[in-house]
């Protein structure tokens, strides 16, 4: 059973592995927790915060392509009721060579901006509660 106390870690692949975890750590704040280099082809870099219970897992792998986000409905959406610490958020992200774009999703639009990564993955941040 999943409990409130399990870590969640999500991963996925890139091609650009040192420029996307610089891009997660200078424009989310992350901090690089974990890294491994050649473990049966695959290197990885995990990101988040020391003890928290998720952080993202970027890999990559010496013969196979990742290639771009399968759709524009790939995100990581991060809530930000506090108007000045989303103000901080989306500069710092703005300046870490995310690119805003406009959101696929109309539901987006409005409180929140939407940035793509080099591979094409989209973070969302939000200014406002999450509803859940």
């Amino acid at each position: 059973m999943i409990t409130r106390d399990t870590v969640m870690r999500v991963g996925r692949p890139t091609d650009h592995l040192e420029e996307i975890t610089k891009m997660y750590v200078d424009g989310l704040g992350f901090e690089v927790i974990g890294a491994f280099d050649g473990h049966s082809g695959f290197s990885g870099r995990m990101v988040g915060y020391p003890k928290h219970k998720y952080h993202l897992e970027f890999t990559t792998h010496t013969t196979e392509t990742a290639g771009r986000a399968p759709s524009l409905e790939n995100l990581l959406v991060f809530y930000l009721p506090d108007k000045a610490e989303f103000k901080n958020a989306i500069k710092r992200i703005s300046n870490s060579g995310f690119k805003k774009v406009t959101s696929f999703n109309p539901y987006w639009k409005g409180a929140a901006q939407t940035f793509e990564d080099l591979d094409g993955y989209r973070v969302v941040i939000n200014n406002g509660k999450s509803p859940f």
